[in-house]
């Protein structure tokens, strides 16, 4: 069964939310929770990461969202579905395309503006359960713990330690994080939320709204999304037994045909649905 809301974890739901010139300022409202009050946004352009890719490899793995604030800041705001090896690695390098291409031709001085990394993660990457913080913010100190350098940050959200329930919200930010963690579960705008600048994000999510045509892309997100989480987070060295991999997987053909059937009771051919759900027209047939 579809949801009322899209999953805001998908590469769809994500840029429809926070990608778009018609819902900027719900990404500016977001951000400048994240960002020091001497780094507040009023507004930002989108810029496009593929002009400063050296390489086809680079191109294909760029980050999902990449902007610039009026006075110069850049940010990359990521949303990583499931577990992946050296992400930390990841993060810095793809810091580096912001901070390169701030370099310029000829006398130059070297004065870079400032750049954050922004990730909202679907998974848990601190190893030690002793450790884990839902929320790191991340930059350069010396061995004193004093700030070296200001202008490059990092913010990590761990998305699953985030267990506030909807009367523990306290801040603004709780509020967004909440948001976006239980989008997809909701069937209505909860009075703690009703916002205008929430309003306008469940407006935005809400799966009717779409046209036939992006409703055609966000279900092909979903089973990426699916496909992702299903493969990628049971193959991680975790421990995890090959059966529940097995069980995990299933999981995911269920919910396949689940999208198949919602599709045939809304008429679309069995071609489109086969394309969609990766199923065989027989298993679609067999509906």
């Amino acid at each position: 069964m579809i949801s009322k809301y899209f999953n805001p974890y998908t590469d769809f739901g994500f840029k429809k939310l926070f990608g778009e010139e018609g819902s900027k300022d719900l990404l500016v409202d977001f951000l400048n929770q994240l960002l020091p009050t001497h780094h507040q946004i009023a507004k930002l352009s989108f810029k496009n990461p593929e002009n400063f890719s050296n390489t086809v490899e680079e191109r294909k793995a760029i980050f999902d969202i990449y902007c610039e604030s009026a006075s110069g800041e850049r940010f990359i705001v990521e949303m990583q579905k499931a577990k992946m090896h050296f992400f930390k690695d990841r993060s810095l390098f793809y810091s580096t395309f912001p901070i390169r291409e701030q370099g310029q031709k000829g006398v130059w001085d070297f004065r870079l503006l400032p750049v954050y990394f922004i990730a909202i993660l679907d998974f848990i990457y601190d190893e030690q359960e002793d450790e884990r913080k839902f929320r790191r913010d991340v930059c350069l100190k010396d061995q004193d713990g004093d700030v070296f350098y200001d202008k490059l940050h990092f913010k990590f959200l761990q998305m699953p330690l985030f267990n506030k329930t909807e009367h523990e919200l306290e801040s603004h930010f709780d509020k967004w994080v909440y948001f976006l963690k239980h989008l997809e579960d909701m069937d209505h705008i909860p009075a703690i939320l009703n916002e205008p600048v929430f309003q306008k994000g469940f407006d935005i999510a809400e799966v009717s709204h779409l046209s036939t045509e992006q409703y055609d892309d966000y279900l092909k997100s979903v089973l990426s999304y699916n496909e992702a989480k299903a493969v990628t987070d049971t193959a991680f060295a975790d421990g995890k037994s090959e059966g529940k991999i097995e069980g995990k997987i299933e999981g995911e053909k269920a919910k396949a045909l689940d999208v198949a059937r919602t599709m045939l009771g809304k008429g679309f051919d069995i071609d489109t649905i086969a394309e969609i759900s990766k199923l065989s027209t027989e298993e679609i047939k067999s509906l």
